[in-house]
């Protein structure tokens, strides 16, 4: 079946559809992608900007904060281990002021057994000795240890100089003779030995 030629009216009908379908021009849309990329720019800078101040200004806050609490810790353990220290040389020390009174007692001990006579009997003599020794083993326990320099040289930290003496046979400043020993407490001084020190002669 043959088809029908087209009318005038269907021809104009046509022609007015075409033309109602909108046509875009090469330039109008290149420029209209452009001003859309300029907006796009535009709107976008700003934000992005705030955005990075922000993001660098957490950052700078996160390292403070991180260098405060290094600090902190380090701080604290400072402390910790000071007080651990403190607590340490009070235990170590405590008896200082204790041993510095049982000194005496000691001394008493060893000049009584130095000067039995031999109207002692063994007995005493042997009481005496036990006694000293159970004193002196008692102080040792706890860290006390005697200091006796003779013949070594003359230590102004841990000896008095009571008297100097000329003697050839000795280097000068050598220790001749203890009058008194000395103590130390777990390596501290607690009572200094008193001693008499040689001199060179003439």
């Amino acid at each position: 079946m043959a088809k029908d030629p087209q009318t005038p009216l269907d021809e104009e009908l046509m022609r007015q559809e075409q033309e109602a379908e909108p046509q875009p021009v090469e330039g109008e849309v290149e420029s209209a992608a452009e001003q859309a990329e300029d907006q796009g720019e535009v709107s976008d800078n700003p934000e992005a900007e705030v955005l990075a101040a922000r993001v660098e200004e957490l950052e700078q806050g996160l390292a403070e904060a991180k260098d405060q609490a290094l600090r902190a810790a380090a701080e604290a353990q400072n402390v910790r281990r000071r007080a651990e220290q403190e607590a340490e040389k009070a235990r170590k020390f405590a008896l200082e002021k204790f041993v510095k009174e049982l000194l005496p007692v000691v001394d008493s001990l060893e000049k009584a057994l130095e000067t039995m006579g031999e109207e002692a009997s063994e007995a005493h003599r042997e009481g005496v000795a036990m006694t000293l020794k159970m004193q002196l083993d008692v102080l040792a326990k706890f860290g006390v240890e005697a200091v006796e320099p003779a013949g070594e040289p003359f230590d102004p930290q841990v000896h008095e100089a009571m008297a100097m003496v000329p003697n050839p046979e000795l280097d000068p400043n050598t220790v001749m003779d203890v009058m008194q020993k000395g103590y130390l407490l777990n390596g501290r001084l607690v009572r200094p030995a008193m001693v008499v020190v040689s001199q060179a002669a003439g």
